[in-house]
């Protein structure tokens, strides 16, 4: 699965900066933008397939909230058993529509299916055994996070599996600012310029709302699950795997 086209959405300096959004120009860059912008990202999709194949059970569910173009549906699919059913999610129209398309053949055989929604009014999930979250509970507004996740663990089997990965902050100030120094340098290497890397990191400032790891494995314990741990770090970004007993 590749970009329609390249990302380029940061471009324009006289253009004013909006708030960053994942309608239909986003999604038609989307793919670009994740190889791009999210390190590892490759890497990435197959730990969370590899996992997914790990703890998916026989005749159960696995949900990818915020689905966007189905890039970890993909890796689902490929990496579970024919009897679990895939469920997408997503409130952007515009990436449901590409992701569909993206993903007729898995669509078709009836082993998915599409849901729109708002992950900040809450979520239904039923006979789940794997729930992925990957770089969409940073996007829930934070008064709305722990309900979310709660809901979530609700709807896991016992030894069912919540995998979430976000953007970080650091442990203080200092490590911090390096981390994100060390980020744009790899958004730079991949073809960013400092402009864009400015008016994006603008758009995404009272959007994208981080968390540091301490504070992400707090809140997925208290949310209902008893096994936390981390599978992945790179400076600021971080995957988080949470098991219900």
């Amino acid at each position: 699965m590749t970009s329609d086209r390249r990302d380029r959405l940061f471009t324009e300096q006289d253009k004013a900066i909006a708030d960053f959004d994942f309608g239909e120009r986003t999604a038609a860059v989307f793919d670009d933008m994740l190889d791009r912008s999210i390190p590892q990202y490759g890497e990435l999709q197959r730990m969370i397939g590899e996992l997914a194949g790990e703890l998916a059970t026989p005749g159960s569910r696995v949900y990818d909230l915020g689905c966007s173009t189905g890039i970890t549906l993909n890796s689902l699919y490929h990496a579970v058993a024919p009897d679990v059913e895939l469920v997408g999610m997503d409130y952007s129209q515009a990436m449901l529509e590409k992701a569909r398309a993206n993903l007729a053949g898995p669509f078709e055989e009836g082993r998915l299916r599409f849901e729109h929604g708002d992950l900040n009014d809450g979520v239904r999930i039923e006979n789940a055994s794997v729930v992925v979250l990957n770089l969409t509970l940073q996007f829930v507004r934070p008064v709305n996070r722990e309900a979310l996740l709660r809901s979530v663990v609700d709807g896991l089997r016992p030894g069912g599996a919540l995998i979430l990965v976000e953007k970080v902050l650091g442990s203080d100030a200092f490590l911090n600012r390096l981390w994100i120094k060390l980020y744009y340098d790899m958004k730079k290497r991949n073809g960013y310029s400092e402009t864009e890397i400015a008016r994006k990191r603008e758009a995404l400032e009272n959007v994208l709302i981080p968390y540091r790891p301490d504070e992400n494995i707090k809140i997925l314990m208290r949310s209902g699950l008893d096994n936390v741990d981390m599978f992945f770090k790179w400076y600021n970004f971080a995957g988080f795997l949470g098991v219900k007993a």
